[in-house]
């Protein structure tokens, strides 16, 4: 038996992976049922401020396969692909049109929930920015990018399943463990510097959705007192 090995996908790259997959169920689950539900999808979407403020530093600084332009998918790469004539590891061309798809879908819905709200007793942290007719448009785009992302999830579910069984190459193996079967060049680069950048932008770019740094709003106005008679 064959057993070569290599890195394939670092730790944060796997961690960031996972955990945006609980976000994006939580979030699915929690937005459908409402109800008392309703302010974790709000925190739940602060999360995915985070998580994908954290993927654009290390898509730039990262380790080998978690970089941008190691898989983006230019039309060379997807023509050879089509053709069967990409060779890679890591994101192929088609699965780098997913991903980048899955991100760009994610960050139109997490900007438009935090200045969306339900009429009846919630507002993103940023609604008070703009007027209540724009904030009502944006929710309903809110709603009509979930349904959009629930279809490019269950597509890419989908495509995984496809690869698994009509292909022979399973893809969950090494987002789990990081480690591919066969030759290759392991994945290099990344380190605690980058890391900490990236940590540091997820943090700043959560606390820049939440709206904490808003002056509070004016106190209501005093209640008219009642004539005693």
């Amino acid at each position: 038996m064959n057993s070569q090995r290599f890195l394939l996908w670092d730790i944060p790259t796997r961690v960031f992976h996972w955990t945006l997959v609980l976000c994006v169920v939580a979030a699915v689950v929690s937005g459908q049922l409402g109800g008392n539900l309703i302010d974790w999808h709000g925190r739940i979407g602060l999360a995915v401020v985070g998580l994908l403020a954290f993927r654009l530093v290390w898509g730039v600084a990262g380790t080998t396969y978690a970089r941008f332009r190691q898989f983006f998918p230019t039309p060379s790469r997807l023509r050879a692909y089509l053709n069967g004539e990409w060779q890679g590891e890591g994101h192929n061309p088609l699965g780098a049109l997913a991903v980048f798809g899955l991100l760009g879908l994610l960050t139109v819905q997490v900007a438009t929930g935090l200045f969306s709200n339900d009429d009846i007793a919630f507002s993103g942290p940023l609604a008070d920015l703009i007027g209540k007719e724009v904030s009502n448009r944006l929710t309903g785009l809110h709603h009509l990018a979930g349904d959009a992302l629930i279809g490019l999830v269950a597509l890419h579910v989908g495509a995984i399943f496809f690869y698994a069984h009509a292909r022979g190459r399973n893809l969950l193996k090494p987002m789990l463990t990081g480690w591919q079967q066969g030759e290759g060049e392991p994945a290099r680069g990344g380190g605690l510097p980058a890391l900490l950048v990236a940590l540091a932008v997820a943090a700043l770019a959560v606390y820049g959705a939440s709206g904490a740094w808003l002056p509070e709003p004016p106190p209501p106005p005093p209640a008219a007192e009642t004539p005693s008679w």
